[in-house]
């Protein structure tokens, strides 16, 4: 607004300065043309051979009064025979524009913007030889042209208050009107509950503000979904560690209240006693990978690494617990892959897959593992032929602790957190993991990740 009011004022003073620039201008072109008319009527009247012609004097008169200005006519020997004024007459009057008006008869006009008026200077020509005979020394007064320019800015002065007035209550009523969407907006936020609802009203005043409570509701939405999972992410840490612990409690009981227990009894319940201590030391160690992979997401150790034997590696590690299960491995490689990558996570990433596929599989399966690559990514694709995964089930398989078939995944000392690993190790990269299963089938994962690692 202060901008406005500034151009506005600036302006103001410059069309006033060009008004009162083209007032003075047009007066003094108007004072010229008829002070050359009454130039040329004194040289046609022979003034100077008869100064006594009463029409003459009236003539001057009246041009002095409408010029509002005073009109001196001067002869050849530079002396005032005529004033409006009536004070010079008889006098002589030596100027350089006189003379140099005397020398080579051109007209002479100044302007005094100091004392505000026009200066002119007239030759009055010899009707015979066109010599010059005299001139008309003319002043014209520029004050009305002033007045008329103070009242002007006087008026501009009382439009532009006005204006000011009208443009500081018009902004005030406009943001008003304008803020107050915002306002039931900052209410319906602060309405929110700890639980995260959604609130209920709409602003739909503009489409700003309905683009905004979307997008809030959309968040809270995410928010809320987001407290949902951490819920059962804490309940399902508690049962899954709880549950190896109640089972340990209850072979220690058992024994402790039998008597003559057979020391093959012992042994047994010893036996399942470590199954379970190494069932939960299996969980409490994917759940340290899974905080690691969080806490140092920003800090990849990258190198360049031969994919390929990195590939190679786990499945040399992996055979022996693929032979176990009666489980065919299968390794084959495009090309030759070096990548930017951290070996360690990387690893680790496809190792849950591979091992994953070989626990959920069938008796005399397979599980074929390939690598491939262009100029940009490399891609890693592990197919199986076991049991498949549900479709309903295939967007919540990276879920923590979330399990397909739970009682499956116990027999194998499955945690539910190996492909929560595999993707947060995947994402890391900047690369991509897809999964398509048919039930009863088998399953295949393909990764993709860049070549060049992104900062």
């Amino acid at each position: 607004m202060l901008v406005g009011i500034i151009a506005s004022s600036i302006m103001s003073q410059n069309i006033l300065s060009n008004y009162q620039s083209r007032a003075v201008s047009q007066q003094t072109t108007t004072a010229v043309s008829q002070f050359r008319i009454l130039a040329n009527h004194l040289a046609s009247a022979d003034y100077f051979n008869d100064i006594e012609q009463e029409g003459i004097e009236n003539e001057l008169s009246l041009f002095s009064g409408f010029f509002s200005g005073r009109i001196m006519i001067i002869d050849s020997n530079f002396n005032v025979v005529s004033d409006s004024y009536q004070m010079s007459v008889g006098k002589a009057m030596i100027a350089s524009e006189i003379i140099n008006c005397f020398a080579d008869g051109k007209t002479v006009q100044n302007y005094d913007d100091v004392n505000k008026y026009i200066e002119i200077v007239i030759p009055i020509f010899n009707a015979k030889d066109e010599t010059v005979d005299g001139v008309i020394f003319a002043s014209s007064s520029t004050q009305s042209v002033y007045n008329t320019v103070d009242v002007l800015s006087r008026k501009a002065g009382i439009l532009m208050v006005a204006i000011i007035l009208f443009i500081i209550i018009f902004a005030m009523i406009m943001s008003s009107i304008l803020v107050r969407p915002f306002e039931r907006i900052t209410k319906a936020i602060k309405s929110v509950d700890n639980g995260l609802a959604v609130p209920e009203e709409k602003i739909l005043d503009y489409l700003e503000t309905e683009e905004i409570m979307d997008a809030f509701s959309t968040l809270l939405t995410k928010m809320r979904s987001l407290d949902e999972s951490r819920e059962e992410f804490v309940s399902n840490v508690s049962h899954e560690l709880k549950t190896p612990l109640a089972s340990m409690k209850v072979l220690a009981d058992s024994i402790r209240s039998a008597d003559d227990v057979p020391i093959e009894t012992y042994k047994e319940f010893m036996d399942d006693i470590g199954d379970e201590v190494d069932r939960e030391n299996t969980i409490i160690t994917d759940l340290l990978s899974l905080v690691k992979m969080d806490k140092t997401s920003g800090k990849p150790n990258i190198k360049s690494t031969d994919v390929n034997s990195m590939i190679a590696g786990i499945i040399k590690r992996l055979k022996p617990i693929g032979d176990k299960n009666n489980v065919e491995l299968v390794f084959s490689e495009e090309r030759q892959v070096t990548a930017e990558i951290d070996e360690t996570k990387m690893t680790l990433a496809i190792t849950n897959l591979v091992e994953n596929a070989i626990k959920y599989n069938k008796p005399g399966g397979w599980v074929r593992v390939e690598l491939d690559a262009d100029h940009q990514f490399f891609a890693c694709k592990v197919s199986d032929s076991g049991i498949g995964i549900p479709k309903d089930s295939l967007d919540r398989i990276y879920e923590r602790f979330y399990r397909v078939d739970k009682s499956h995944s116990r027999e194998i000392g499955g945690t539910g957190l190996g492909l929560a690993i595999t993707r947060s190790a995947i994402l890391l990269h900047r690369g991509a993991i897809k999964a398509t299963s048919i039930e009863g089938e088998g399953t295949t994962f393909v990764v993709r990740i860049p070549l060049k690692y992104v900062i």
